[in-house]
């Protein structure tokens, strides 16, 4: 609205151009848009990414989109990542499906993939309880499997999640270890959360990099 004008200048000048442009936060182009769907969803932001999907679009495959989408049901629950996956479906394109797992091997594939990202003492970590069994066979087994997007990127939209929806500083901790495992050291975690500020603001940006110096 004409109202508004100064302030969306202003907004637009320090997301996309002050912060994303700053020297000392440069990240991989691909790793910024799959964030900014990421935090999106961890905000609860739907009007916003409505607002930027045209764009989101343009700089990021359509099948990654909504992968992350997909896996924000492990992070969110399917009662916040459903209204966004409405939303990109609105869209009216016409994918593949990417799963890779069936019924019978999902929790071992999944299980594989915990071991790849958080070591030895992952192996056969379902077998500790029913939420034990259900990270390894949905979280792992269902999402991380998937196709389009590498576990590189899946540990990095997973501490978006984390950190956007905030009070799971528990479970960023773990998944800062996860993601250095795979390939993206500190440093580059916190040029991420740098450059997500202008969508998730200070508090929960703050609070992350703390708990990622920490881990």
């Amino acid at each position: 609205m004409e109202q508004d004008r100064s302030y969306f200048e202003r907004l637009k000048y320090f997301a996309f151009e002050e912060v994303k442009n700053h020297p000392e936060v440069q990240i991989d182009d691909e790793d910024y848009h799959l964030a900014l769907v990421a935090v999106l969803l961890g905000t609860q932001g739907k009007e916003a990414f409505e607002l930027l999907l045209p764009s989101l679009i343009k700089h990021l495959d359509p099948y990654k989109i909504r992968e992350v989408i997909y896996q924000a049901s492990a992070y969110l629950g399917f009662a916040k990542a459903y209204p966004f996956l409405k939303a990109f479906n609105s869209l009216g394109l016409e994918l593949d499906d990417t799963m890779t797992t069936s019924l019978k091997d999902r929790l071992i594939k999944g299980n594989e993939v915990q071991i790849k990202a958080f070591g030895e003492g992952m192996r056969d970590s379902y077998k500790q309880g029913p939420m034990s069994y259900f990270l390894s066979a949905n979280c792992f087994g269902d999402y991380y499997t998937r196709e389009r997007l590498d576990l590189r990127q899946r540990e990095l939209i997973t501490l978006c999640f984390l950190y956007a929806q905030g009070a799971c500083e528990s479970q960023l901790k773990a998944h800062t270890l996860g993601n250095i495992n795979v390939g993206n050291d500190k440093d580059y975690l916190i040029k991420v959360v740098h450059n997500m500020v202008p969508f998730v603001g200070y508090p929960r940006s703050l609070n992350a990099i703390t708990t990622i110096n920490a881990a």
